[in-house]
């Protein structure tokens, strides 16, 4: 979503950063940049200014650190205001209200309104172990009750049962009676959509209001329409009240204004993020995370929470003691790739390293893309059991088969099977050290005082204990670790240990230059020499 915003204020910055001394016309010169970087990211014209002038008041007087630059000072003025815009600190859908608490979906048709409205109750559900039924009250379109009905069986989350010819405030009250009855903790409301704002549409919110009175009131929209989501909140606030946002398609490729405009105009806060299609795939909205990532600072904390929902303990905990007694097999291997492609796949992971989204294009020109992962994949399902378990069994022939199964080549089995070699070595060294050798240092970084002080490699063996780190506490490592130089544009990543990111042995027959370490997903493993 903001990799253009991105690109723009991280050239900016950087040119900043690298002057000894900085004069209020330098910084003039650079905040225009900045106003024209952000305008053209569809961020209101307001907005802009309220920002430019807040920077330019505190960057003209700021007092210097002895051990800051002067442009770095203007970086982290920039970084702290652009947080202050994105509205401060996170909230959450708030819940403390006596049961069943009431959430009331509101938005556009098309916005993605009854996708969310299952995302939420199955965050909801899986997360907090909320009791939730859902109600449709789109009466103008069956198709969306019966998708809402559909998404709840799915989802294994109650649904009102659909009586024909009833109102749309109707369905609120008989909800909100159903809810009190059946004992739930939560429930959400789908309200019907229009192509635009008109009077019934607010006229019918109104009433579903005064005859639900939900306890939030959340607002939906496309974070690609850019001013228009912002005029959408507007009136949407003014008419009916709205307690919060959610941005959905922050996947996309949009440019971002929307995100950066809407807390700000409306003063409510943005509470969640939609960032694909699957159920899963909904995320609290965190204004210093946001902040971090469009000034290519990273969001190491928020790779380490997608990581800690996405990998299985019991699976990781055999894994580590395959690893301890030396054993990695090619099912091991597809393993892995299976876990970085749930976290987002390798761009998504480097979009959350400090200082490496610019990593992203030579990562490509290198041939180290995500539909890489899914080709391996292909190759591995294309053995035999057998041929997994030892690939010493694959020769010319057995090769020819599995390329043919695949869709791909000789070479890039030769390559896969090179990588397995690779990582098969490093698993036997590691297994030959014992309990207390390097086994034990790989899969317990994350649990000792420094979190990320191990790396964050080896993600197949040290990630069941991730469940139990305070978010709370990662934050404050983050802070650490920025204090320390981590996530300054450009300033690299010392303080990780053994690194996080690394190279990937042999992956696509190339290695990026200034990547040796490991990489999340695959073991943490010490660049090969």
């Amino acid at each position: 979503m903001f990799e253009n915003l991105q690109d723009r204020l991280g050239s900016i910055l950087n040119g900043l950063t690298g002057r000894g001394a900085l004069s209020e016309a330098d910084v003039s010169a650079a905040l225009r940049e900045v106003r024209r970087a952000l305008l053209e990211a569809d961020v209101a014209l307001d907005v802009v200014r309220s920002f430019t002038d807040r920077v330019r008041e505190k960057a003209v007087g700021a007092e210097i650190l002895k051990s800051i630059k002067p442009g770095q000072m203007v970086v982290k003025i920039v970084h702290d205001e652009l947080i202050e815009m994105l509205g401060g600190e996170g909230v959450g859908i708030d819940l403390h209200a006596p049961a069943p608490v009431v959430v009331m979906m509101v938005g556009l048709q098309g916005s993605g309104k009854t996708t969310t409205t299952a995302k939420i109750a199955n965050r909801l559900s899986t997360r907090d172990k909320k009791k939730v039924l859902m109600a449709s009250l789109d009466t103008r379109r069956p198709a969306a009750q019966e998708q809402l009905r559909q998404l709840g069986a799915q989802a294994s989350i109650d649904t009102l049962p659909i009586i024909a010819g009833q109102s749309p405030t109707d369905i609120a009250a008989r909800a909100v009676q159903a809810a009190k009855l059946g004992g739930h903790d939560v429930v959400i409301l789908d309200t019907a959509g229009r192509t635009h704002i008109d009077e019934p549409l607010m006229v019918e919110m109104a009433d579903i209001k005064k005859r639900s009175n939900p306890h939030e009131i959340l607002l939906v929209a496309d974070s690609l329409t850019g001013q228009d989501a912002v005029n959408l909140a507007r009136n949407f606030d003014e008419r009916v009240g709205i307690t919060g946002l959610v941005l959905t398609r922050m996947d996309g490729d949009g440019r971002g204004g929307a995100a950066l405009s809407m807390r700000a105009v409306t003063g409510k806060p943005i509470k969640l993020i939609g960032v694909g299609e699957k159920m899963s795939e909904l995320e609290e909205f965190h204004p210093r995370r946001i902040a971090d990532r469009i000034l290519g600072m990273g969001d190491i904390v928020s790779l380490v929470e997608r990581a800690a929902e996405n990998i299985d303990a019991e699976k990781a905990a055999a894994m580590a003691a395959k690893m301890a007694k030396g054993k990695f097999d090619l099912d091991d291997l597809a393993d892995q790739l299976r876990q970085m492609q749930k976290m987002g796949g390798m761009g998504g992971i480097m979009g959350m390293m400090p200082g490496m989204s610019g990593m992203k294009d030579k990562m490509a020109a290198a041939g180290l893309d995500d539909k890489l992962f899914g080709r391996q994949i292909a190759i591995i399902q294309s053995m035999t059991k057998a041929e997994r378990a030892n690939p010493d069994l694959l020769k010319h022939s057995r090769k020819k088969r599995i390329a043919a199964g695949s869709g791909t080549d000789a070479a890039a089995i030769n390559k896969l099977l090179k990588m397995h070699r690779q990582m098969a070595d490093m698993m036997k060294m590691m297994g030959g050290k014992g309990k207390g050798g390097m086994m034990k240092q790989m899969m317990g970084g994350l649990a000792s005082k420094m979190g990320l002080g191990g790396g964050l490699g080896g993600m197949g063996g040290g990630m069941p204990d991730l469940s139990n780190i305070d978010p709370k506490q990662l934050e404050a490592l983050q802070k650490q670790a920025e204090a320390a130089g981590l996530g300054k544009p450009g300033g690299g990543m010392p303080g990780l240990g053994g690194g996080l990111p690394g190279g990937l042995p042999g992956l696509g027959g190339a290695k990026l230059p200034g990547l040796g370490g490991g990489f999340p997903g695959l073991p943490g493993l010490p660049k090969k020499k």
